[in-house]
């Protein structure tokens, strides 16, 4: 059964991005506080600043507002970006390298510092450092079965590590020391600073795209075999049950309590809490979905729209609505780490005792007591 849990609302129409020039595709997104930044396959870089508007009757919307616009000087799609927003720096990957430019102007940093031969990147979003300036990166590598870790200052770049990996990576996400690895048969967990390595499940990444992504501290999503959206921690183990995804699916997100998938048809959303599917939104020609700081955002080779997710308490009334008491306590409890302690436990009470009165209506009586106790 369905919960209304998001809703897509369009960011930025095509007209806005491109006018009348059909032949250029959208490549990648990257969306830090208000700015949006979005890579084409002719080699621009666009910014826009994203404005949301809610109306008296609760209506998300969205105004995108182009700042400006850059050209790379290649023939080569812009692959990758990524905010290091404390540094005001945007890491761009282009033709197997990695430039630093300023996230305002777009301009290329004075000293021209680069990391060449990358095939993808990731950033360490629980840094070791312990230096506010500075962001770690882990890249994998044009050199076969080879990562790199660099750390990126504002101004220039220093490796810090080499690792050879079993197998050619494809696909990779990192916490602290640990690296979440998709590679060729199968995904591990690599610590890069003890050299120590743990097989997770196997995968076939010449099927499938493989999905890797750190969704909390030392915890892991990853797209598994059978269909299935498989957690893992660091220690190799998985502490909650996989959600049911299709076979094909390209890309996932976190928005707790719900995982988020995009398929070549849908974008289904899955509760953590149960695993079940709470909702199915059509959705064509997708091939971006990606969580930035809670907001997710899904894209075609011509628009961008966002998941505007509809506050919990709503969510939990509508399962009441529909007596679906068990549904409605699990994500009221699971509704904890997201709202205060005190509005949490005024909230619960009222929720237990609407819970109570409903399963009082159906005569299940102990139930109904253990609800009002």
């Amino acid at each position: 059964m369905s919960v209304k849990a998001f809703k897509l609302v369009s960011a930025v129409e095509w007209e806005v991005l491109m006018g009348d020039k059909n032949y250029i595709n959208i490549e990648c997104i990257e969306c830090c506080g208000k700015n949006l930044y979005i890579g084409t396959n002719d080699c621009f870089i666009y910014h826009f600043l994203l404005d949301e508007k809610i109306s008296v009757a609760g209506k998300t919307t969205f105004a995108a507002t182009k700042q400006l616009h850059k050209y790379l000087g290649l023939k080569k799609p812009v692959s990758e970006l990524k905010a290091a927003s404390a540094l005001t720096r945007l890491l761009v990957l282009c033709d197997n390298t990695i430039t630093l430019v300023n996230m305002m102007n777009l301009e290329p940093v004075p000293t021209g510092a680069r990391i060449k031969g990358a095939v993808t990147f990731a950033l360490n979003e629980n840094p070791v450092s312990g230096d506010p300036f500075c962001v770690e990166v882990c890249i994998l590598s044009v050199k076969r079965r080879t990562i790199q870790m660099f750390m990126v200052f504002e101004d220039r770049v220093q490796i810090v590590k080499e690792v050879f990996t079993p197998e050619q990576p494809c696909a990779v996400a990192v916490d602290g020391y640990y690296l979440c690895l998709a590679l060729t048969t199968q995904y591990i967990i690599l610590n890069y600073n003890t050299g120590v390595s743990q097989d997770l499940f196997p995968y076939c990444s010449d099927e499938k795209r493989p999905i890797v992504k750190r969704i909390g501290r030392q915890e892991f999503l990853l797209a598994g075999p059978g269909g299935l959206g498989m957690f893992a921690t660091v220690d190799g183990i998985s502490q909650r049950a996989p959600v049911h995804w299709s076979e094909n699916v390209i890309g996932a997100a976190l928005c707790f309590p719900y995982v988020v998938a995009l398929d070549d048809e849908f974008i289904t959303v899955h509760s953590m809490l149960d695993q079940q599917q709470k909702q199915t939104l059509p959705f064509k020609e997708g091939h971006i979905l990606q969580d930035f700081e809670g907001k997710v955002i899904v894209a075609t080779n011509k628009g961008v729209y966002i998941l505007v997710p509809l506050p919990l308490e709503k969510q939990i009334q509508d399962l009441l609505a529909s007596h679906r008491v068990e549904e409605a306590l699990v994500l009221a409890k699971g509704a904890r780490r997201n709202i205060p302690k005190e509005k949490f436990q005024v909230m619960y009470k009222r929720i237990l005792q609407q819970a109570g009165f409903i399963q009082f209506a159906q005569l299940q009586f102990l139930e109904a007591k253990e609800l009002f106790r």
